[in-house]
């Protein structure tokens, strides 16, 4: 979808320059890929769907392959599991029997599934989406919903460019496609992750939502499969404009909550939010001790590094927390759990230890436990996470300090940089220093 092109925002796909003018071509580098949309600037929630998957992993792997129709499944009795856009161009479709498929497309290559590969291809590609931002929702092995929400500041643009670059990424690095839809909800940007397929990228604004769904069949509605198709068009219902049009009591009245669904839809509405796959809640490191400990120069060791543990978690998945969580078991099986909400979220393993170590000292008193552990709650995005600290002066040299080790450890390992802690007689005072 494409607003008024002599004043709607847009750039140009393969070359990414700014463009608000109407021309049919990039002044740049002459790409006719031009995106305009008088919302372009705006959305955030993005569908990302890889193009002919399985058939464009092996053509990628097998050049022979690129100008011939591939078709992926089993034998002669079995059923397509993918094909290529050649062979599609011939009629064969997804879960059509191979013999059928055979027929429309008699001079196919047939190759048969290869998940392990695939599953590796897809946690690549699934790595660089993480790279855009923390919340993406898998929903197959190809495809998964983004919210880039609160990501402008980080990649220094807006969702929709940061998502052009992304296509790139995995045309240069992965050597393969994928088309993206970009809309303000799930339902209208799955939609349009379909509309220009192989390499589409289409968008749908909430200004323009209700007219172009009026103008759309009822089988657009996801969860609308042939059986209820049936039963709408036994009732004279195939358009969604007719829907539009029909009171929402009635339609729940009618068809229960298919009904109430579908006529949220039809006005735009989708309120579902783009989770994470494991809806986790906290990130967290524990570990329960041989033998019984009590003492502070014994347990502040372990923190540390159960803390770095938690750091690095949060940093691969590029998240933080703005509570932490420190769990303590006693001897006798009895836990302690303290916590504490910081003003800003962290990622930061010296933060992170830190707070765990105030927590810890008001519970050190001569009680032994068996079990230590420290977390973080209230995850989200690191866009935000550790602004400069104006009360600690030092806390900014620390975190660049943290920084570059973690670098270090990236390349040379985990162990190339190990940290130790000597402690003043005072027992909250502590000093760390690093020795390799």
């Amino acid at each position: 979808m494409r607003g008024n092109s002599n004043i709607t925002p847009g750039f140009c796909r393969d070359c990414l320059q700014d463009t608000t003018s109407g021309e049919q071509r990039c002044k740049k580098c002459g790409s006719p890929r031009l995106l305009r949309h008088i919302e372009l600037n705006k959305l955030t929630l993005a569908h990302i769907d890889c193009d002919a998957f399985y058939a464009a992993v092996e053509k990628r792997d097998n050049p022979e392959l690129s100008a011939k129709p591939v078709i992926i499944g089993g034998g002669t009795r079995g059923v397509v599991a993918t094909a290529c856009y050649v062979a599609r161009m011939q009629g064969v479709r997804s879960a059509m029997p191979m013999f059928k498929a055979l027929q429309a497309c008699p001079d196919a290559v047939v190759i048969k599934p290869d998940m392990k590969k695939y599953s590796k291809t897809g946690r690549q590609i699934r790595e660089l989406m993480h790279e855009l931002t923390p919340v993406v929702e898998p929903i197959s092995i190809d495809e998964a919903f983004l919210d880039l929400s609160g990501t402008q500041r980080l990649h220094g643009a807006p969702p929709a460019k940061v998502l052009a670059k992304f296509t790139k990424k995995i045309q240069d690095e992965l050597g393969l496609s994928v088309s993206v839809g970009l809309s303000y909800c799930k339902f209208l940007a799955k939609i349009a992750s379909d509309f220009e397929k192989p390499r589409g990228f289409s968008v749908i604004g909430k200004e323009e939502a209700i007219e172009f769904l009026s103008k759309q069949p009822i089988s657009l509605f996801w969860g609308v499969g042939k059986v209820t198709q049936a039963l709408l068009e036994k009732d004279g219902l195939t358009q969604i404009n007719q829907i539009q049009e029909m009171n929402e009591v009635d339609l729940a009245k009618k068809y229960g909550s298919m009904g109430l669904r579908m006529s949220q839809l039809a006005q735009g509405k989708d309120s579902r939010t783009v989770k994470t796959p494991s809806g986790v809640k906290s990130v967290s490191s524990e570990t329960t001790f041989n033998t019984d400990k009590s003492a502070r120069d014994e347990l502040v060791p372990v923190l540390r590094r159960l803390a770095e543990k938690v750091s690095y978690q949060l940093k691969e998945k590029r998240i933080a927390g703005q509570t932490i969580v420190l769990k303590l078991k006693t001897k006798d099986f009895k836990s302690r759990t303290r916590n504490r909400t910081l003003s800003d979220p962290t990622r930061l393993a010296d933060k992170i230890f830190r707070q765990g170590m105030e927590l810890l000292d008001k519970e050190i008193d001569g009680t032994k436990f068996r079990l230590i552990g420290i977390g973080v709650s209230s995850l989200m995005s690191d866009v935000t996470a550790d602004p400069a600290d104006l009360v600690d002066t030092d806390a900014t040299k620390r975190a660049n300090a943290e920084f570059a080790i973690d670098k270090l450890r990236k390349k040379f390992g985990k162990s190339a940089v190990e940290l130790g802690f000597t402690f003043s007689n005072s027992k909250k005072k502590h000093k760390p220093t690093s020795s390799n």
